[in-house]
């Protein structure tokens, strides 16, 4: 057989193992001895010496075996190599046999990764004697899902593979069936805080588990191999799910933490630091004990919940009704009224207002006051709130303090587009810093690669400018998080997402650098950029951003195009004695939003000005007081909680878990005109801009 025939039998097999496969591996073997596995295989006199070495010793084959000899393609853990051939040939088929025996004798090591699409040299000529002679070589082009374009350097590359590969083996040899079944239960019966954004995850988690189990023990190159073929399948979330929030729950359970102290260490990492209200976990047990305390102490008519409307609540604890204003604008329901809706006001304009104290503005304004507006922002969606009263007004209050009202702020309020994607991406959105882009978006073609960097203090980056704009390309030193210095070890802070390619038409890219913990935050300035490091065309667009801390989300949005190299600061920031202050920042996203049909950044008259139920009757320290501003035509549409186990007086205390399940599960019921705005705690720093008009109009804005 000529060689020829050789090349092209091998150009067909790795067409024919491939085609199916969505990566190729490397086994870990020495190069050299993998060449002269090749050199020796001939049969003895069918490579003999041309002019100085044997015949088929060719530099661009040694650099082809180099580079791909050693590729596989795993499929149902089992190693497939280029070199598998029924030549029909007693030359090349040993040789063949001899290589396939090598490369199946070692432990697979790496996915391939290659930056050139065409391994090896298809064929060269020479010059003999006054002829040219055509020398043929080994010769592959890569399909382009084995070639990587990207920025990223090999090694990187294979290094991510390699850890989500080892993570995913670790993961399945620890985690039980039964742990992935129980945490299961949790999500479906809404027991675990934002356990529905695992479940799709951990269900896939489940069925990669299932197969494993199914190996034999003692077959380690097999689970080997598995874990392989079924890492680059998986992905980054599921392929780590043991170093995320939820594979903390279950390797917890597999080792045989008792459930609620799982419960608790996994709701430690991932809900705020006030979280109390799980669906509580409890037992057959429980519950009858808990039914019998309620039925003998007479609480059974007070589970029924509902909204609350003005009929509940007396005029003593109504610190402001703005009856003349809901009769005015009752009746703004022409299209000119809908259209003004969508008029939209930045709070920056109120950045330099009155500012006044909540208490000054309880006891020397609204006594006077005629109309009241608040000036609704996006950052208030946390704050939306509703007043939630027993369905029976006479039955008996399960409340510590003298009445049967409560309250619930909103729990529904959904992940903005950005935080979404980074949790699609396996990135991090909790810990006490984060910083997050998008671009690509809502139609504005953006093909740049636009990267997010935060600099930290010590940091000590060049800053260039030119014509005006901070364009460059300096990094500093290593006190930073981005694309190239991805890992800050003191600080814990990571960048977990990137993206290094151009985005295709109508795909929105996502990077992400979480910081994890405020205890290891060096005090100081942090400055987070945006860095347009490669203009690529078409680009119409800028970017979108987030910057968490504190409990806050603050958003921007730039919709020009950054100059090639430019720089974008979004703000600054300083740590000081363990809290946050902002030193200067872009403005803020004002795109209205929507939530319980009330429009933001815009004025929205106020029906009713009351404390928490906690302090009605002039009751003095119960807990912490809220502020509640009810807004004209706000409609909870969500299914709150009825009451909440902080509520509770301490002869029921003992059945929490119990009533944390009923507390989610009573249905609280619709009425009219429910008693629903956004509500402030007077301990917590926040503000509010409110328009009061009494015998003047005044704008000020309310610092709690």
């Amino acid at each position: 057989m000529e060689f020829i025939k050789f090349k092209e039998e091998l150009q067909k097999r790795f067409t024919e193992i491939s085609k199916d496969s969505t990566h190729l591996f490397e086994v870990n073997v020495d190069k050299d001895e993998l060449w002269n596995t090749y050199l020796d295989s001939f049969p003895a006199g069918t490579n003999k010496i041309f002019r100085e070495r044997r015949e088929h010793d060719c530099s661009c084959c040694r650099q082809f075996i180099k580079n791909i000899g050693n590729a596989v393609v795993i499929k149902d853990n089992e190693v497939h190599t280029i070199w598998e051939l029924n030549l029909g040939d007693k030359i090349y088929q040993s040789v063949c046999e001899a290589l396939d025996l090598f490369v199946k004798s070692h432990m697979v090591s790496d996915v391939y990764v290659s930056k050139f699409k065409k391994i090896g040299t298809d064929f060269n000529y020479e010059d003999m004697n006054g002829k040219m002679h055509k020398w043929d070589h080994f010769f592959l082009e890569l399909p382009d899902k084995f070639y990587d374009r990207s920025s990223r350097y090999e090694g990187d590359i294979k290094g991510g593979f390699r850890d989500t590969k080892n993570v995913f083996k670790r993961s399945l040899d620890e985690i039980f069936m039964d742990s992935i079944d129980t945490v299961l239960e949790l999500i479906n019966s809404n027991t675990l805080y934002k356990g529905e954004e695992w479940k799709a995850a951990l269900g896939e988690f489940r069925k990669y588990k299932k197969e494993f189990d199914k190996l034999q023990t003692e077959k380690e190159k097999e689970k080997e191999l598995f874990a392989w073929e079924k890492s680059v399948k998986a992905g980054g979330a599921i392929g780590r799910i043991r170093n995320h929030s939820i594979g903390t729950l279950l390797v917890n359970i597999s080792e045989g933490m008792d459930l609620d102290l799982a419960v608790k260490k996994y709701e430690q990492i991932v809900a705020p630091s006030n979280y109390k209200r799980p669906k509580a976990i409890f037992t057959k047990k429980m519950l009858e004990e808990a039914h019998r305390t309620i039925t003998e102490l007479g609480y059974m008519d007070s589970l029924q919940r509902r909204f609350a409307n003005l009929d509940d609540i007396t005029v003593n604890n109504i610190l402001f009704s703005n009856k003349d204003s809901a009769k005015r604008i009752g009746g703004m329901s022409d299209i000119f009224g809908d259209m003004a809706k969508d008029v939209a006001v930045s709070p920056k304009r109120f950045s330099k207002v009155e500012e006044i104290s909540v208490k000054d503005f309880v006891e020397n304004v609204l006594p006077t006051a005629k109309e009241v507006e608040a000036f609704v922002e996006n950052k208030h969606d946390k704050n939306f709130v509703s007043l939630i009263a027993p369905v029976n007004s006479e039955a008996k209050t399960m409340f510590k303090w003298n009445n049967g009202m409560s309250w619930a702020y909103t729990g529904n309020i959904t992940d903005s587009d950005i935080t979404q994607r980074v949790k699609d991406a396996g990135g991090r959105v909790d810990g006490a810093l984060r910083f997050s882009h998008s671009w690509n978006y809502d139609g504005m073609r953006n093909g740049s690669l636009m990267d997010l960097h935060v600099f930290m203090p010590g940091s000590n980056q060049d800053v260039v400018f030119k014509n005006g704009k901070e364009i460059h390309d300096n990094y500093g030193n290593n006190e930073r998080v981005g694309w190239n210095h991805r890992n800050h070890i003191a600080s814990g802070g990571s960048q977990d997402v990137d993206y290094t390619n151009v985005a295709p038409v109508g795909y929105i890219p996502v990077e992400n650098t979480t910081f994890p913990s405020i205890d290891k935050l060096k005090e100081g300035v942090y400055i987070f950029k945006i860095h347009n490091w490669n203009l690529r065309n078409p680009t119409s667009g800028g970017f979108k951003a987030e910057i968490a801390f504190g409990g806050n989300v603050y958003k921007f949005i730039r919709r020009e195009p950054l100059q090639n190299k430019e720089w974008v600061t979004l703000a600054k920031i300083e740590l000081k004695n363990g809290e946050f202050k902002i030193i200067e920042m872009m403005d803020n996203d004002t795109t209205p939003i929507d939530i319980w049909n009330v429009r933001t950044n815009q004025f929205v008259p106020v029906s009713v000005i009351c404390y928490s139920p906690n302090y009605f009757d002039e009751q003095d320290g119960i807990g912490h007081r809220h502020l509640f501003f009810m807004l004209k035509d706000c409609k909870n549409g969500e299914e709150p909680n009825g009451y909440y186990n902080e509520f509770l007086k301490n002869e029921l205390v003992e059945h929490k878990r119990v009533f944390e399940a009923l507390g989610a599960k009573c249905h609280v019921e619709d009425t009219e005109d429910q008693l629903s705005g956004i509500g402030f705690s007077m301990t917590k720093r926040a503000d509010l801009v409110v328009k009061v008009k009494g015998a003047t109009e005044r704008v000020m804005k309310i610092k709690f």
